[in-house]
């Protein structure tokens, strides 16, 4: 799982991808403004993760901002998640070949929450409680989707330790996420209106930096509503 983050290290990632401006430069050029090594450069070249400059003779190319920020954002998915380079190539792909902003964000996301080896198909009774909150919530979800699903088995390793959630704590959960989601969502589409595929690399980036931030929020949260409990017990 991966630590929580501040809000100083999402600032910097996203001004990172979006303070850039088209010109043309050679190779040690986008390595220092990129932050990343030739070699490595090279290798992301090789591997089909970052486009091919234009060729400006037999063994040189030139290269813009578009690769620059294009490199920032493998670093941000590479670093700070943690993910794997077919991972990454998975979401570059996604952000590459999606023909609407709605399906690139649903592409990258699917592949975020993809968990490796984990094919384990849930159960019935819990893909029924995941539809139930989704009827509740008036929320629509194409069937089997992998969101879904994965819901439906975290529902399943719960009730296999004895700790099952209940219909009311999904529902508080889901309250609690609506607000949040369409801040964020919300945020992202203004920045569509100038640059689609900023707002996509904004969102897949988002969604990465902003979960551990959410997981730290909720533990800070239990850790004082416990804390305030025990006080509250002690005076009586």
């Amino acid at each position: 799982m991966l630590p929580p983050l501040d809000s100083s290290a999402r600032q910097y990632w996203t001004a990172q991808l979006s303070n850039v401006n088209l010109s043309s430069m050679w190779m040690a050029e986008l390595s220092a403004r990129s932050g990343c090594s030739v070699p490595t450069i090279k290798y992301y070249l090789r591997e089909g993760l970052l486009p091919a400059g234009e060729a400006t003779g037999a063994t040189r190319a030139a290269y813009d901002d578009t690769h620059v920020r294009r490199l920032r954002l493998i670093r941000a998915l590479t670093e700070i998640a943690g993910l794997r380079l077919e991972t990454v190539r998975q979401v570059l792909h996604g952000i590459d070949h999606a023909e609407s902003w709605h399906e690139a964000v649903g592409s990258a996301h699917t592949r975020l929450g993809a968990s490796p080896g984990d094919d384990t198909p849930p159960t019935q009774a819990s893909l029924a409680r995941v539809d139930g909150m989704l009827a509740r919530q008036r929320w629509e979800l194409a069937p089997g989707h992998p969101q879904a699903v994965q819901l439906a088995r975290a529902l399943d390793a719960l009730d296999g330790v004895g700790h099952p959630v209940s219909d009311r704590l999904l529902d508080l959960y889901a309250a609690a996420m609506r607000p949040v989601a369409a801040h964020e969502v919300l945020s992202v589409l203004e920045i569509a209106d100038t640059d689609v595929e900023a707002s996509v690399e904004a969102a897949v980036v988002g969604t990465l930096l902003q979960e551990p931030l959410l997981l730290g929020i909720r533990r800070i949260a239990q850790e004082n509503v416990s804390r305030g409990l025990a006080e509250e017990s002690a005076e009586t």
